[in-house]
């Protein structure tokens, strides 16, 4: 009795990590989790949650894209110290870790895939998204580093994995958020990340090319 009616909506992948040195919590992955389920233009959200540790997650990574063949992924984190939700631009190949992930390691200037292009750029809308989430009255930039922790490791090996011909025409990016108020400062309450996340989502599933900037933007 399947018809065209009846087909399942396309799939958006929303990954969070698990907690890391020492915090009860990671505003990413309450993010995510409060996005599970919910329709955004035509998708359904599938969110899951990564282990902070390099190697392993993406090992999960690539589980959770042979489960769920989304059409889009965007892989988030926190960055403590930051004001905004910041739509990261390029990942680098590189791990160099300030801190140990949760599995004790702390990798220092090893590359994420030996062999692999010195970088890869988010194929999702950045600019666009970043309109969506001022938009709502969220602050939100334009980042150029994801630095070089767990959260650069996922976002290359993301890209790197998307670059095969397996995943053709499935796009992937990073997006960063601040502490939740009680972690430390700036900060933002979950509830202001999570109607971030959801207009970035709805930006970068509506436009499959990013939006020119009026002059005198910031990038």
């Amino acid at each position: 009795m399947g018809t065209a009616a009846h087909a399942a909506p396309p799939k958006v992948l929303l990954t969070g990590f698990e907690p890391f040195d020492g915090s009860p919590v990671n505003p990413s992955l309450q993010a995510a989790q409060a996005l599970r389920g919910r329709r955004i233009a035509g998708h359904r959200v599938v969110a899951a949650a990564l282990p902070t540790a390099f190697g392993a997650s993406l090992v999960a990574l690539q589980a959770l894209l042979e489960q769920h063949r989304p059409v889009l992924v965007l892989a988030t984190g926190q960055a403590g110290g930051r004001a905004a939700l910041s739509m990261e631009r390029v990942a680098i190949n590189v791990d160099d870790a300030r801190i140990p992930d949760n599995a004790g390691a702390q990798p220092v200037d090893l590359p994420v895939v030996p062999g692999g292009p010195a970088a890869y750029f988010s194929t999702l809308p950045i600019k666009a998204m970043r309109a969506a989430v001022l938009a709502q009255g969220i602050p939100a930039e334009v980042s150029q580093t994801a630095g070089t922790f767990v959260c650069n490791h996922v976002f290359y090996g993301l890209m790197h994995l998307l670059a095969r011909p397996r995943w053709r025409g499935v796009r992937g990016g990073f997006v960063h958020v601040p502490w939740l108020p009680g972690q430390g400062e700036p900060s933002l309450p979950l509830e202001a990340i999570v109607t971030g996340l959801r207009a970035a989502l709805a930006a970068a599933v509506t436009h499959t090319q990013d939006i020119r900037e009026a002059a005198g933007a910031l990038d």
